[in-house]
């Protein structure tokens, strides 16, 4: 006694798992990306941008350099009006 098994449907070979019927057109929607960064990640990528700013800039004057330690050095040149003046430029280069 043999047994013949029939076909259910024909095979496509181009296009494998598709069922008849199914639609074949392609809906594509809109996603995007996205990404949140932690305080601390936001401080460090700019403080490595302000390194680099440093590092690339050609207009380094040693003697200033020198001069702006030694004022550091000093207790009496800290203040509060030269902090506050230097922050301000600090901001102003970053554009805050």
């Amino acid at each position: 006694m043999s047994m013949t098994i029939d076909r259910i449907g024909p095979i496509d070979p181009i296009q494998p798992g598709k069922k008849p019927g199914q639609d074949s057109r392609i809906v594509r929607t809109e996603k995007s990306d996205s990404i949140d960064l932690s305080s601390e990640a936001v401080e460090k990528g700019e403080l490595y941008q302000t390194i680099e700013l440093v590092s690339t800039s050609s207009d380094v004057r040693m003697d200033r350099v020198a001069e702006l330690k030694q004022k550091i050095n000093d207790p009496s040149y800290l203040n509060d009006a030269i902090i506050t003046a230097t922050a301000d430029k600090i901001l102003d280069v970053f554009g805050f």
